[in-house]
This record gives C-alpha cells, structure tokens and sequence, in this order.
C-alpha cells in the first residue's frame, strides 16, 4: 500500500490543484463538484438568518453573493494563484469594474498601460471620467512613464502583460516597485498567461485580473471574471459586489471548475502552437513582423522567459498592404474562427483595428501601435499544420 501523504491542498502543484481545489461535497458524496441553482437559502431558524446577514456567523444566504458552486470556483483559483481570496463576477469586464468600483471614488486617480483591451480603455477614459476618476495612460513597457505619472491622488495602477493584441510584456515586478514606494496598488489582468504561466501576486502585484471567459474555460462556452488578492484589498469589492451584482451564476461557474482541470494541459499545448505557428509566420514574405514573447525577436523576450513559463498562446502579426490585406487573409481561412474572443481549443482571427479595438480613438489606437495591417491570431489546438495551411490560404497570392 502506498506510503500515507501529510500533504495539505495547499501543498499540491498546480495541476493538481487545477483538479481538487476548492472541491466541497454535498451529502449526496457526489463525485464531480455540484451545481446549486437556487436564488437563495433556508434558515434553520429566525435568529440563525440573522447571524448569517450580520455575517456573526458563515454560510449561504443569496446566490447573487453567496452560492456553493461558484465558492468552489473561487477556492480553486485563489488557490491556483496564490490569493488569500477571489471574488468571482459576471465577466471580464464586470472583474475590472468591480475592482475600481470598490477601491476608487470621484478625485481618484489611475495609471493604465495604454495597451490594454479597446473596452477597458473606454471604462477608463470615457465612463469612469465622467464620475470623476481620471486616468493617465501610460507606455506598458517603460517603467519611468508609471512613475512620472504618480499625482498625489493616484490609487491604481492598472496593466496586462502580455498586453492585448501586441503581446506587450510590461515589469510585473519593477512596477509594483514604483506602486509601493507611492502607496498605490498595482492590478495586473492575468488573461493571457492564466497562474499556469504567470502568478503577478508573486512578483509584487496587489490584485490580479481574469476574464474566465478565455481560458480558465477554454472552450468559448460561457462569460466569466475574477478579482483575487488579499482579503484586506479585496473586501470593498466583494461589498461592491454583493450590493450591485454583477454576479456569476452558479452554472457557469460549474463549467469553469470543469475548463480549469484541464488548465495546465492546454496552455502547454497553446503554447507550443503558439511558438510553431509565430517562428512560421517570421519566414512569410507577405508578413512584415511577427509579435509574440516566446520569439527571440521580441523587444522583450528575455523579460517574458524571466516572469512566464512560456510565451502563451496569443500570436499578432503585421502584414503588408494594409486593412485590405489583412481582411483577404482573414476571409481566405476555411477553418480558423473569425471572431475577437480568444482561448478557445479552436484557433481564432480578428482584426483589432475593426474589432476589439474599433470602439477606442484613432489616436489612441496609433498610440498601442494597433494598425490597419495587425492581425491577432488565437492559437488552439488544431494540428499545426492545420493552422499553418489555414493561413496560408490568404498568405500565398
């Protein structure tokens, strides 16, 4: 018989957890975690309701802030990122919102990487201004442009690394610096990478981000979003929350216990898609530059090898002849999926320009580098060849 282990869940690697975190049975004994669709709980008694509103004492009340299911989901990726918390939201975009509507009030102040997803650049330039927070886009890349910008009303700091769709790599860790010298938290949206690849909590970040649409689902099934941190940080955005609810529902949460199991095995494999597909696409005459961490011709590579384990799965590339171009080769594939969501098993192509970033300026898209000829491709996990052959289509004239 094997040896008894004195191992805590904690104490598990990342795969592992990716499968047993967080898990809690029913009395049932139920083998796969358990969806609870109900709108709410019964009380054992009057004073027990209570107890649990005041929270004096824990439990389920409300599925809009309370729910087994979507606990089970929370446990498993602050597990997986090494949070003291998670609050789990509706989306990406309601993660982002709830962590600033918790933390930020009217006179406050935001830095923001100003290469970040076309929607979180309208949340803060557009809709956040006009309740009276300011923010001040900076360079993802030029740690001094983060520290020029402090005001003495700054109270975030807010970036993506890689950034969305250039693959950008900004210093988690150099930034945070800055942050803590100046008294401000440091968020870091965490889509790309996923904890498989890159943990921000670990390299100085305060809060991390995830659209669980992406990846932690892996399938492109349902819309999901997290904010995780120490309980401290994380407090006025689970109020937040709780009052507001912009919730995830118990059924998707269900769904991304299920995508996470297999987390560390896809974006493995995303990743060396990625790298083949990137290296293949540096040798098209048609292809003006590829962007992409894991190649050596990345301004920033030997940063990215340092803060990821490996390059992800995203791809963006330049091709000549502009929008004209890039539409010819995204309406020649016959296979790959035209559409702007992205970590799916099935490979994706957008045009950020027309897409994820049509909503945004045209001053600030020249200022992300985001021209008519980029081209962003979501590496899945078709054969390479596949992919490659896919693109070739529109590629080879």
């Amino acid at each position: 018989m094997p040896e008894q282990s004195n191992q805590t869940e904690h104490s598990y690697q990342l795969e592992t957890l990716a499968v047993h975190a967080g898990t809690k049975r029913s009395q049932f004994n139920e083998h796969s975690e358990a969806m609870f669709l109900t709108s709410s709980f019964v009380f054992d008694s009057a004073a027990q309701a209570a107890a649990r509103f005041i929270g004096a004492e824990p439990g389920n009340i409300y599925s809009r802030f309370t729910n087994p299911t979507v606990t089970m989901f929370e446990e498993r990726l602050a597990a997986l990122e090494g949070a003291e918390q998670c609050v789990a939201t509706a989306s990406g975009m309601s993660a982002i919102l709830a962590c600033c509507m918790g933390l930020l009030k009217s006179g406050d102040h935001i830095v923001a990487s100003r290469s970040i997803f076309g929607s979180t650049v309208n949340l803060f330039g557009t809709i956040f201004k006009r309740f009276g927070v300011d923010t001040t886009f900076v360079s993802a890349t030029d740690v001094n442009e983060w520290e020029v910008a402090v005001r003495p009303d700054t109270r975030l700091f807010f970036l993506e690394t890689p950034s969305n769709p250039l693959t950008e790599i900004s210093d988690i860790a150099g930034i945070a610096a800055v942050a803590k010298q100046h008294g401000v938290l440091l968020a870091v949206d965490n889509c790309f990478c996923t904890p498989v690849l890159q943990r921000p909590l670990e390299l100085g970040a305060d809060i991390v981000i995830h659209s669980a649409t992406k990846y932690l689902d892996g399938q492109g099934r349902v819309l999901g979003g997290a904010v995780l941190g120490s309980k401290k940080v994380l407090e006025p955005i689970y109020q937040f929350l709780r009052t507001a609810g912009p919730t995830m529902s118990a059924f998707n949460a269900w769904i991304f216990l299920k995508g996470m199991e297999t987390l560390k095995v896809r974006m493995d494999a995303h990743s060396a898609n990625a790298l083949s597909v990137a290296q293949w696409l540096e040798t098209q005459a048609n292809v003006a530059l590829v962007y992409y961490p894991g190649l050596p011709s990345h301004p920033q590579h030997e940063l990215a090898m340092k803060q990821q384990k490996a390059g992800g799965g995203i791809v963006s590339f330049e091709v000549k002849g502009g929008r004209e171009e890039a539409w010819r080769i995204i309406d020649s594939t016959r296979m790959i999926s035209i559409t702007a969501n992205l970590g799916d098993t099935k490979t994706t192509l957008t045009h950020p320009a027309t897409t994820t970033h049509a909503r945004i300026t045209q001053e600030a898209r020249d200022a992300a580098g985001i021209s008519e000829g980029l081209l962003r491709i979501a590496v899945g996990l078709e054969a390479v060849s596949d992919i490659q052959t896919d693109l070739a289509r529109g590629l080879y004239k």
